[in-house]
């Protein structure tokens, strides 16, 4: 089918870019309310409804930029080695050199004096805890690696073929909140395969972020559905993930306030906020069908379009900003949902500023891609 375009551009894409990068930002400006001290720390019931309420939805950013990479990429074009290299160019060297900046600059407002030599060794191996948004590029540069190996298949697997493997993924999407049943039933942890010497259990391979690449590839070849079909569709889908992500980590939250535990009890309440889980998954298929019935561009479409480009420089950038300026907006007074929107706003737009100014450097797709 064909897809509406402007100068090469897809119009619900550049949208669905800038709302996805919003969404990231907004993640990073509300774990302040749960997540503090280096364990799980919640003020307030208000807070913890907050959290709840606003992030069991942002739960789709990182998988819907996973399908918007799969939706223009695959199945590649050209040779593999050309595919390979565009993405270093773009992705991986960008990614090193903000990797190095995290290692080597200071965020103002972090607090304490920053550890070179220490911050290299364990760039080595890792990301930095200031960077530990980058977690999404370690995952997105194998998800490249594999694109051109599963390309074939998609150009030759029949639309059947694609359901199949998309239903095998969804049920595998389930396989947290199955692990955890079978955990209460057997009393041991592992299912289908799983031990403590194995970690590759009967789904693995049709598991994780894959499925998005799959799901993106479908959409784009095989659904073209009206106005009326795509909501049949996609608002039940975007109820019931919003209610699997969000009321298993609110049960999970205890109710004697303010929290101060250990980290392991925010681990156990994002559980359902898994990228790659359940929820997550029906969410992220749901709005992605509902911007695509997006057909023709609005007035503010070149803004978008140009926050579309510089969106991954924004997102490597971003942290530099959010810590000083989460810091300024919190000594406010506001309310909490005031403080997480407009911290947001605030950060985005002086990292879109910022990534601007560094655009106008020589090679600076090397810098923010």
């Amino acid at each position: 089918m064909s897809t509406p375009t402007t100068d090469n551009r897809v119009y619900f894409l550049d949208y669905l870019r800038v709302v996805a990068c919003f969404m990231v930002i907004l993640v990073h400006c509300i774990e302040p309310f749960y997540l503090g001290d280096g364990g799980t720390v919640i003020a307030s019931k208000s807070d913890a409804l907050w959290v709840t309420c606003i992030n069991s939805l942002l739960r789709i950013a990182v998988p819907l930029f996973v399908m918007i990479s799969s939706y223009l990429l695959v199945p590649v074009a050209g040779s593999t080695e050309q595919f390979y290299r565009r993405r270093v160019e773009r992705v991986a060297i960008p990614f090193i050199i903000f990797s190095l900046a995290y290692a080597l600059i200071p965020a103002w407002g972090s607090g304490g004096e920053i550890e070179i030599i220490e911050n290299l060794k364990v760039l080595t191996f890792n990301f930095l805890p200031l960077s530990g948004h980058l977690w999404f590029v370690y995952m997105m540069l194998g998800v490249y690696l594999i694109m051109p190996i599963i390309s074939p298949w998609l150009e030759r697997v029949s639309a059947r073929g694609e359901r199949i493997f998309l239903a095998l993924w969804i049920l595998a999407t389930a396989v947290p909140f199955i692990r955890e049943l079978g955990e209460a039933v057997r009393g041991s942890e592992g299912i289908w395969g799983e031990a403590s010497w194995n970690e590759f259990g009967t789904l693995y391979y049709v598991s994780g972020f894959i499925g998005y690449v799959v799901a993106a590839h479908y959409i784009r070849k095989y659904v073209d559905w009206g106005v009326g079909k795509t909501l049949a569709v996609a608002l039940p889908l975007l109820a019931a993930g919003y209610a699997i992500t969000a009321l298993p980590f609110y049960a999970a939250i205890p109710e004697s306030y303010p929290i101060h535990e250990s980290i392991d009890l925010a681990i156990d309440m994002e559980l359902s906020w898994s990228f790659a889980s359940l929820g997550a998954a029906l969410q992220t298929l749901a709005v992605f069908l509902l911007f695509r019935l997006i057909k023709r561009p609005c007035k503010a479409y070149p803004l978008f379009a140009h926050i579309s480009k510089r969106s991954y420089g924004i997102y490597l950038a971003h942290m530099f900003v959010l810590v000083p300026v989460f810091g300024w907006v919190s000594g406010w007074g506001m309310a909490t949902p005031l403080v997480m929107i407009i911290s947001t706003l605030l950060t985005m737009i002086i990292t879109a500023l910022l990534v601007e100014l560094l655009s106008l450097l020589p090679k600076s797709k090397y810098i923010i891609g």
